[in-house]
């Protein structure tokens, strides 16, 4: 009898385990092939993937219910893409902050804050719980530190958060509303800001991770339901999951593609990871091990994300 229970149990535990690895095996979506893939965001009103590539200047909608992926041309390069409450969406393009009609392809300019660097544009993004627009900028040519973190708020009002920015990247705010975690990518860390709702400002900067060397480098990020991070690595062939208190690395996600770009978690339970990546970078040698790099993937981590914010836009009112 003791036997006959010890060989049911070790079975259920060599099933679970199986299932458990089964969950975390990284699955193709869009073989694009995209020199920069970027910019993943989900939007749970319409069920789609919202992404980007960046230098083909292409806005991509993703709706995993049909598997159709629609691409938009932009215009310009396109660092980041976010939900209106009002219907549409924002985009952050090379020259500036747009208002993006995605049924017509029509976009109107909001603001351009680096009018005055045209070696600039804009990179990654995303709305705070206020429903205030966050975007960050950085050099086309190379240049360190030229780039800055930018709050647009509803009535179109922009303010520069963070000077002295060199790859502006991740961003993403903690469940309480109280803390901003942010990667600036060269500096390889994850800094943590306080944080304040009401008015949306931002102070008493921390250290929460230090990326170890040789994983790869921080880029596009978001966090789950636990208020862990989970961070693209660039050059690292994975996405990394942090605990922003301790700073430790939690777990790794080995993706098919060296430069991972970004992430977002998605679906209707909001349990599926879905990963961006880009073919730049990548030599023809490592193309051969990495067939499918610029492409977009997926796995089901077994955590849940949370919610992405739409940017509260005057028109919403």
């Amino acid at each position: 009898m003791v036997q006959r229970i010890f060989f049911t149990l070790s079975v259920f535990i060599v099933l679970f385990s199986c299932s458990t690895q089964k969950s975390s095996e990284v699955q193709l979506v869009i073989d694009s092939k995209s020199t920069l893939g970027e910019g993943a965001l989900w939007n749970y009103k319409s069920g789609e993937l919202m992404w980007i590539n960046i230098k083909g200047e292409i806005l991509n909608f993703y709706n995993p219910a049909t598997g159709n992926n629609k691409e938009m041309f932009t215009g310009q390069m396109i660092g980041t893409v976010v939900p209106k409450e009002s219907g549409g969406v924002l985009v952050a393009l090379q020259n500036g902050i747009y208002a993006f009609d995605p049924e017509s392809g029509s976009k109107q300019l909001i603001v351009d804050p680096e009018a005055d660097k045209p070696d600039n544009r804009f990179n990654d993004g995303k709305c705070d719980p206020s429903g205030r627009f966050w975007a960050g900028t950085m050099s086309t040519v190379g240049g360190g530190k030229v780039g800055a973190l930018y709050r647009l708020d509803p009535d179109n009002s922009i303010h520069k958060m963070i000077d002295k920015v060199s790859i502006s990247n991740g961003i993403v705010w903690s469940a309480d509303k109280t803390k901003m975690y942010y990667v600036d990518t060269p500096t390889m860390k994850v800094m943590r800001y306080d944080y304040d709702d009401a008015s949306g400002e931002i102070s008493n900067p921390k250290v929460a991770v230090e990326v170890p060397a040789g994983i790869g480098a921080p880029d596009g990020m978001t966090i789950d339901s636990d208020g862990n991070l989970w961070v693209a690595l660039w050059g690292g062939s994975a996405v990394g999951c942090f605990n922003p208190e301790s700073g430790e690395l939690i777990r790794k996600i080995d993706v098919p593609a060296k430069n991972v770009t970004s992430c977002a978690f998605g679906d209707d339970d909001l349990g599926t990871l879905y990963i961006t990546t880009a073919r730049e970078s990548t030599s023809d040698e490592e193309l051969t091990k990495f067939p499918h790099a610029g492409g977009v993937f997926k796995v089901r981590p077994g955590v849940h994300g949370v919610k992405a914010f739409f940017f509260n836009d005057p028109d919403s009112k």
